[in-house]
């Protein structure tokens, strides 16, 4: 598999594991709009083998306009052709963020058993997401409904921690790929290794599923998150991505 062949692959894996309640085609292009925070799943992005992005553009500033939010555009690196024609306007650029992958051989011999892996999240999981998020009732909706639109195995990982619950992740299976997802730890809980803890739970997991890899995508200036990643073996940049945003509907 080339680079490009294995970008793309990790590309769809990653769309798959964050699904959009509400979206649709358009020329071409994927166009989400979940409402709430979510730029993911409040964007228009290419998929591999979209062709002229001018279209697209134009639809997705209408759609986005009737809708009542902002368009967002997403640019990767794999395939960059809305950046040119959105350059020169008034679409500002937010979040570089890096993808990134790790090989799940040469995981240590056995799960923390301090870490709970389950099916579903419980009430408690989702509570300190909404926490750590500071959402509001229709962010926590959003997310509530994008757990519900999942169509593929995946497992909810809770570390303990004196005071409850000191981080959590998720991850999904998407055949060989486990993307994970919605890493999070309590402010006054960080830095004690909590996440990490979350993080290898789910790569065993995704590992004993048959996954042969794990990725995920994380803000190229969240130096944490990506210290983080690198000390659980996310070394390795595939491609990055950006997203415009356009200015608030008026």
């Amino acid at each position: 598999m080339s680079d490009l062949e294995r970008a793309w692959r990790v590309e769809e894996a990653c769309l798959n594991a964050w699904p959009s309640p509400r979206e649709l085609l358009v020329q071409g292009y994927l166009l989400r709009a979940a409402g709430g925070r979510s730029k993911r799943q409040n964007s228009i992005t290419p998929m591999r083998g979209s062709g002229a992005p001018e279209p697209a553009i134009e639809a997705a500033r209408r759609i986005y306009r009737c809708l009542g939010q902002r368009a967002i555009f997403r640019i990767p690196a794999i395939a960059p052709q809305m950046e040119s024609l959105l350059a020169h306007g008034d679409d500002i650029v937010v979040d570089e963020t890096c993808t990134l992958i790790r090989d799940l051989d040469g995981l240590p011999a056995a799960p923390d058993p301090g870490v709970a892996v389950a099916a579903a999240p419980a009430p408690d999981w989702l509570a300190l997401r909404d926490t750590v998020n500071r959402a509001d009732s229709a962010a926590a909706k959003v997310f509530r409904d994008t757990i519900a639109a999942l169509a593929l195995p995946r497992a909810f990982a809770a570390a303990a921690a004196e005071s409850g619950i000191g981080a959590i992740a998720f991850g999904v299976l998407d055949r060989e790929l486990l993307v994970i997802e919605a890493v999070a730890t309590p402010e006054p809980l960080r830095g004690r290794g909590h996440a990490r803890r979350a993080v290898g739970a789910l790569l065993h997991w995704g590992r004993a599923e048959g996954a042969e890899a794990a990725c995920l995508q994380v803000v190229a200036a969240n130096t944490p998150a990506r210290a983080l990643y690198s000390a659980l073996g996310f070394e390795r940049e595939l491609y990055r991505y950006h997203y415009r945003v356009g200015p608030e509907p008026e």
